[in-house]
């Protein structure tokens, strides 16, 4: 599907992803509204999808438009160092002209995918998630794209380190309230005070190895 054009008309349609990017309330959410976002708003781009790569061992499949798209994504991650992805590592963006002429397009060729424009959103140490369009064409993605893409990115891991935070705070909560039922159990049950019986569970986790949430779930569970 043709993308919107330069000038004004794509500074709305940036807006207006950017605002349905932050509706959901979890990563996962939000990738999978950027990949439905960026077959619209891409030129060229016809499928789209979000994988990870994680340095010694093998990457997954986030998000994808489609089945056809969830194969590639997975098959590229697993094998990154042989696909083009393996690039986004040292540069934030790879384009396949033509997956049949590219040695680290073969999977792609198999799965009648002949273009893909790959960006990277996120790169540590150990980990990169890639936001990548597809489209059956050869040399489907031009500077156009590629310029949009960028843009449309930078708006997904503004998004996406967003819903990050939100998941993070609602876990510490759940958290929170959790250790909270724990040791109002322990209190009961050990005839201690709170401190008493916090110390408790502290001392319990590091002995059994198990982190102070999951022992305190244990025990909520079983009370």
């Amino acid at each position: 599907m043709t993308g919107p054009p330069a000038g004004g008309d794509l500074a709305e349609a940036l807006t207006a992803a950017a605002r349905h990017l932050h509706e959901p309330v979890t990563p996962h959410g939000t990738l999978r509204t950027a990949v439905r976002l960026a077959v619209r708003l891409m030129p060229g781009a016809e499928h789209a999808g979000v994988s990870v790569v994680e340095r010694g061992s093998p990457g997954r499949a986030l998000a994808w438009t489609d089945e056809l798209v969830r194969t590639a994504e997975a098959g590229q991650a697993a094998e990154a160092q042989a696909s083009h992805l393996g690039d986004l590592w040292t540069t934030p963006v790879r384009r396949v002209e033509d997956s049949a002429a590219d040695d680290a397009g073969r999977l792609l060729a198999e799965l009648g995918l002949r273009s893909a424009l790959s960006l990277r959103l996120r790169a540590d140490r150990r980990r990169l998630t890639v936001l990548t369009a597809y489209a059956r064409n050869p040399r489907a993605f031009d500077d156009t794209a590629t310029r949009i893409g960028r843009l449309f990115t930078e708006h997904v891991s503004i998004a996406l380190d967003a819903a990050t935070v939100r998941e993070q705070l609602t876990e510490a909560m759940r958290t929170r309230d959790l250790i909270g039922q724990a040791t109002g159990i322990l209190m009961e049950r050990l005839g201690v005070d709170a401190e008493g019986a916090f110390e408790n569970l502290v001392r319990a986790s590091q002995r059994e190895n198990v982190k102070l949430r999951d022992l305190a779930r244990r025990i909520v569970d079983t009370a």
